[in-house]
């Protein structure tokens, strides 16, 4: 077993990257930055200009923003300045209602919001918004994750000793493993939360029609028709329901990975309904969701918070490492899942949030499962294919530095194509 220090530095990484959110998590960060900076200003901007890095831009682009019907940043940040309370976090603008709506569209239809791409070198998350009126200003910057601020309130994120002690955690996988396998129930009990939260925005999801419909189209009789009424038709659709729902502006809030919330259902519904139709005990389902959760942070630590390569991708490995424990297996089976999965995801590009995730989400999945499957057969792509090499941890770096550096030129091009539609 993992040492106890050891275990209470890793619990604080899950504790800090696995966490509640509303919305897709970049427009609620502009929109929570927005907050910050209307809060120091100390009364309702008159103009509020925002420079943001190019990944922020790419995906908030096209995303619903909860409870307004609208997409977009505009209104992000009309309502982050009205009544966005950073105390709230990724959870923003909760308190939204009808009149906030009403008088956030006014304040977008008289022209006070000036959006900009940050110039000269910034980080992949970046965030500065400034808020004038009466011939005072003041300004909040994020960087470097969702919630981080570096001008302003610098305190923000939490403690800053625990933040530091969290992300010197140099994980491999092997470690991931015997934490996640090995560690006294009750400590990491709290992961089960990602399920009260993920899978209520599944349920949710079938109450309304949001995005395009993917989980429900997924249950309909003639889908069911094509994949059946199984495990497999049911992880996909549970998954890109939830998916549905948060791109589609639905006011549910799910829990994030590593500053995504489509990575935290992803890392979490496909566990949660294996688990259940294989009739896993409670156990195995909070461990396997630890397992989860965990390797996605693990892989995010190498690829960044935002980068050219689709999150779905590190999350769906996530969830089949998950799976392949659920159905038995061991460490090696584990490595023999994530190894699969980087031999068949590699290279999905990030081209914003946006409602059609759920289909790449669903692409994600479906691997997982097949990852999972092959692995407890014993079967592994070796490293004689592709990227893939026989260290589990260096096919993990092989992954990510491809989505972190090779992939650069593809994210510019990505964010001029969809600037200049």
């Amino acid at each position: 077993m993992i040492d106890k220090e050891t275990r209470d530095r890793i619990i604080a990484l899950v504790q800090q990257e696995v966490v509640p959110a509303i919305g897709c998590t970049e427009p609620m960060a502009v929109a929570l930055c927005t907050a910050k900076a209307s809060e120091q200003l100390g009364q309702q901007p008159e103009h509020i200009v925002a420079s943001l890095s190019g990944n922020i831009l790419k995906n908030a682009m096209g995303v619903g923003i909860p409870g307004t019907g609208m997409i977009g940043l505009p209104i992000a940040i009309a309502l982050g300045a009205l009544i966005g309370k950073s105390e709230y976090k990724l959870e923003v603008l909760k308190d939204l209602s009808p009149d906030d709506l009403e008088q956030g569209k006014q304040f977008i239809k008289e022209d006070r919001i000036d959006i900009r791409l940050k110039e000269g070198e910034c980080d992949k998350l970046y965030i500065e918004v400034t808020c004038e009126a009466d011939g005072h200003t003041a300004t909040a910057v994020i960087a470097g994750s969702h919630t981080h601020f570096v001008s302003g309130d610098a305190n923000y994120s939490g403690s800053p000793a625990t933040a530091e002690e969290a992300s010197d955690i140099a994980l491999d996988m092997q470690t991931v493993y015997d934490f996640a396998t090995t560690a006294p129930l009750d400590e990491i009990r709290f992961i089960e939360e990602t399920r009260n939260y993920n899978m209520n925005a599944a349920r949710e999801a079938l109450k309304g029609n949001y995005g395009h419909n993917l989980g429900k189209t997924i249950d309909r009789p003639m889908s069911k028709g094509i994949f059946g009424n199984t495990i497999f038709s049911h992880i996909i659709s549970r998954t890109a329901s939830a998916c549905d729902a948060r791109m589609g502006g639905a006011m549910i809030p799910v829990m994030s990975n590593s500053g995504s919330g489509n990575q935290g259902i992803c890392a979490t519904n496909p566990v949660c309904v294996f688990a259940k139709e294989n009739e896993n005990t409670e156990e195995e389902l909070i461990r396997a969701l630890m397992l989860s959760h965990l390797t996605a942070i693990y892989i995010k630590q190498s690829l960044g918070t935002l980068s050219a390569l689709c999150g779905c991708v590190v999350a769906s490995i996530g969830s089949s490492v998950g799976i392949t424990y659920l159905m038995g297996g061991d460490y090696q089976r584990v490595c023999y899942a994530v190894k699969n999965m980087i031999a068949n995801l590699t290279g999905m590009i990030c081209d914003g949030a946006k409602p059609s995730c759920s289909l790449k989400i669903t692409s994600g999945v479906s691997t997982a499962v097949l990852s999972a499957l092959l692995a407890i057969e014993g079967k592994c792509v070796t490293s004689a294919e592709g990227i893939v090499d026989d260290c589990v941890d260096k096919s993990i770096h092989n992954l990510t530095s491809i989505g972190a550096e090779a992939m650069c030129n593809t994210d510019d091009m990505v964010l001029h194509i969809m600037t200049s539609k």
